[in-house]
């Protein structure tokens, strides 16, 4: 593909992965906005509404990302001939959970976001290979319209995707195997905890880590008083632990040949 094509495709399916996450609740959408539909279920792990702001800075680090990478100098970019085609099924399937979520569709709502799952997961794994292959290290710019970034936002969907199983779940009358859905949730922020700290053991990703914190903070002070509450706290302390502990030890550097 032309460069320049590849460049204005990235920022028509950012634009659009904007627009109609914004047309999802101005409109809103089927007469529902994204936060309704949520709130129909009693599901524990979802966090105290504020949190949901974290939308507005990975829309801002998208538009970012969108210009950074139409610069003449990215062209001919290799990590952004890489990603490009993935950041593109994201926001297709970005766009397709909204309209599958508002028209409540929800076991496909699922499928689309593992699917956005698994192409940030691959546009990550490929701007950290990226970034242990260069022995000059990446540029400011880089490091904070296109890294950052994305660690954020798979940061963030790695907690919506886990509160999108338990939404489907629910939705299918699924028991829990008789676990309380207290208990059910605390579990699972126990799970994005371990996930939070491989993240860290393997790519030192503090910034997805910082996403997990905000995440966890707002399910202890939705659901306060709770096993969840507790749960959430515990992830906090463990999971902030080792992201100051990664923020300060210094990583080795491997050994060419």
């Amino acid at each position: 593909m032309n460069t320049k094509v590849r460049q204005l495709v990235t920022i028509l399916f950012v634009a659009a992965t904007i627009f109609v996450n914004t047309l999802a609740n101005t409109l809103p959408i089927n007469g529902q906005n994204t936060g309704e539909v949520s709130d129909s279920f009693p599901i524990y792990f979802v966090p105290a509404g504020y949190v949901f702001s974290i939308w507005g800075l990975i829309y801002l680090g998208l538009i970012g990302f969108a210009i950074y990478q139409a610069f003449p100098s990215q062209r001919e970019d290799p990590l952004q001939q890489k990603i490009a085609p993935w950041v593109w099924l994201g926001s297709a399937a970005n766009i397709a959970w909204i309209f599958l979520w508002h028209y409540e569709r929800f076991p496909l709502t699922l499928v689309a976001m593992l699917i956005l799952l698994a192409s940030l997961l691959v546009v990550f794994v490929q701007i950290s290979r990226v970034r242990a292959g260069t022995s000059r290290g990446t540029s400011r710019l880089q490091r904070w319209l296109v890294d950052i970034v994305f660690a954020v936002y798979l940061g963030w969907i790695t907690v919506a995707t886990v509160a999108n199983v338990s939404q489907v779940l629910y939705s299918s009358n699924w028991n829990a195997w008789g676990i309380a859905g207290p208990v059910w949730a605390a579990i699972m922020v126990a799970v994005a905890s371990v996930l939070g700290l491989l993240m860290l053991w393997r790519e030192r990703s503090i910034p997805y880590t910082l996403v997990l914190l905000w995440a966890f903070i707002g399910i202890a002070v939705k659901h306060a008083g709770t096993v969840t509450a507790t749960a959430a706290w515990i992830g906090v302390a463990v999971v902030g632990a080792a992201s100051v502990a990664a923020a300060f030890i210094k990583q080795p550097r491997l050994q060419e040949g």
